[in-house]
């Protein structure tokens, strides 16, 4: 579990971060950027969003959502190695091919797209 800290909560901010349209995808997954920061003791806020069309089944959906939320801790870990601390928030949605992908292949997607992102 992210700390509370990192968790982008705001209706607004979700709708503020899809509406900038800065966006970097694969197979498995969408990542949305929100704003550059301008102050950088501010904490990037994080979120996790996989949708109904991706799977019908709720247990399904929280599993995908562990899977990115723990990529999304290791890399927090690392000393913010993907310079993620420079954006305000960001979304990370899952598409339906990540229903049948593991931890491995989920974390590999995650890194790629927010290596080439910089």
């Amino acid at each position: 579990m992210l700390q509370k800290k990192f968790r982008l909560k705001k209706y607004s901010a979700f709708i503020a971060t899809y509406k900038l349209n800065n966006i970097v995808s694969d197979d498995y997954i969408n990542i949305y950027f929100g704003k550059e920061k301008t102050q950088s003791d501010i904490p990037t806020k994080i979120a996790f969003v996989v949708s109904k069309k991706v799977h019908k089944r709720a247990v399904v959906r929280n599993h995908i959502k562990r899977l990115m939320r723990e990529s999304f801790r290791r890399i927090l870990k690392e000393n913010n190695i993907y310079n993620i601390n420079k954006y305000i928030s960001i979304i990370c949605s899952a598409k339906i091919l990540s229903v049948n992908a593991d931890f491995v292949v989920i974390d590999n997607s995650i890194k790629t797209l927010l290596a080439n992102k910089q």
